[in-house]
């Protein structure tokens, strides 16, 4: 089903980004209505992390951005995670000599005012999700897998009581079973409200997960719809599905 045109989370029109001369996203406009998943597809260099950068405030960009019916091109990117908007981005970004739950807890700056009670919950329930997290909660960040580093972005943008998490391709690099892992607890994510804009290369799980879906290429939305249809167009199924089709 389509995303609604009444009061969505996230409103995005006719989005423009360049760097310098070169145009990276051309007139690009969505939709996520809370409580949604929402995918973003596409090949290298369509666009994808850009797209997710200016939505966060740290590219400049021309069009509209709404994020819960307020207008974001005034607001500064630290305003932006005290509404609610959260990036957790490619490179995770961890502080990799502090210990697991240290990096939790600078998920939760922006909520100084939280009593210690409350933010001691919150711990717990992303040690509920990840249980890995527990275990290693004294180990320095630096010395975890590739997997129970992306668990930890995760857990770190969680501590910040998000609206919308924005998710910039969390299954890069991961072995096949812990990529399972990560898209089952996305899924569980939007069952305790927290909406998802999904940005990812892997576009079978992303649309297996969410609920509309849109394909960026070269800076430009081609396509959209429900995910269960993108996942059984032909265009998608040829271009993004094949390989993976041909292999299962």
């Amino acid at each position: 089903m389509k995303p609604t045109t009444r009061s969505p989370l996230l409103a995005v029109d006719d989005l423009h980004v360049a760097y310098g001369k070169v145009e990276a996203l051309h007139g690009v406009s969505l939709r996520i209505d809370a409580g949604r998943i929402v995918s973003v597809i596409g090949p290298n260099g369509a666009g994808k992390t850009t797209l997710l950068s200016a939505l966060m405030g740290l590219l400049p960009a021309r069009g509209e951005v709404h994020f819960r019916g307020e207008a974001q091109a005034r607001i500064a990117v630290e305003q932006r995670v005290g509404q609610g908007l959260c990036l957790v981005p490619e490179s995770r970004e961890l502080w990799s000599e502090m210990s697991v739950e240290d990096n939790l807890r600078l998920g939760a700056f922006h909520r100084s005012r939280a009593r210690a009670a409350e933010l001691r919950a919150d711990l717990d329930e992303v040690y509920a999700l990840f249980p890995r997290l527990r275990e290693r909660l004294r180990q320095a960040a630096g010395t975890l897998s590739g997997g129970e580093r992306q668990m930890l972005a995760l857990g770190r943008a969680l501590m910040g009581r998000p609206q919308l998490l924005m998710l910039d391709e969390p299954s890069l690099g991961l072995a096949p079973k812990i990529v399972r892992e990560i898209f089952h607890i996305i899924a569980t994510l939007r069952s305790r409200g927290v909406s998802i804009l999904l940005v990812e290369q892997n576009a079978r799980a992303a649309l297996q997960v969410s609920d509309y879906g849109y394909v960026l290429e070269t800076g430009r939305v081609v396509l959209e719809g429900d995910s269960r249809v993108l996942a059984n167009d032909p265009r998608i199924v040829e271009s993004y599905l094949g390989l993976a089709k041909k292999a299962a």
